[in-house]
């Protein structure tokens, strides 16, 4: 059964990616069930690094200028970390954001706009962010999205917005 798709529409154009339910059911289950639910839908890209990549997915987020995005959880709070597919941080890939502490991803994730394999959850070191989905259409609304102009704090001066996050179920 082939994975669902995602159909991710933004102030700066449309992209879609894959979802790895089937290697990653845990993690991209949270994800379509935030997306079915609206959650998504009105946030803002809230941390943007040229060369690494752009955030995505705190609710705080509703206000592009709001001093706390980046800090904020899903409405069903964190998830256990899915340390099974050993799928990497490699350019166009969606990867799950968490506050550094074990089992403490939520509603936040980040696309990867280079290859970060030193967050991969199985090399060596502190960061481990599972990887859940990728770019399948519209890299370049990400590479958009990634060289948008920043403030001191990495959050885009113009804001970019998430306007609809649509899942398609195989």
């Amino acid at each position: 059964m082939p994975n669902p798709t995602a159909t991710c529409e933004t102030s700066l154009g449309t992209f879609e990616v894959e979802l790895f339910k089937d290697l990653m059911p845990l993690t991209a289950g949270n994800f379509i069930t935030l997306a079915k639910s609206g959650f998504y839908d009105g946030l803002h890209f809230h941390r943007v690094i040229k060369g690494f990549m752009a955030q995505f997915g705190c609710p705080h987020s509703k206000d592009p200028k709001s001093p706390k995005a980046g800090t904020g959880d899903g409405p069903d709070g964190t998830i256990k970390d899915e340390h099974t597919a050993k799928i990497s941080n490699e350019p166009g890939t969606l990867s799950m954001a968490n506050v550094g502490d074990p089992n403490s991803g939520s509603c936040q994730f980040f696309i990867n706009t280079k290859h970060n394999s030193y967050l991969d959850w199985f090399t060596p070191g502190a960061s481990k962010h599972p990887v859940f989905a990728k770019v399948i259409k519209g890299m370049d609304v990400i590479s958009k999205i990634e060289s948008t102009a920043t403030d001191g704090d990495d959050r885009p001066k113009t804001p970019v917005k998430m306007i609809k996050i649509t899942v398609h179920e195989a």
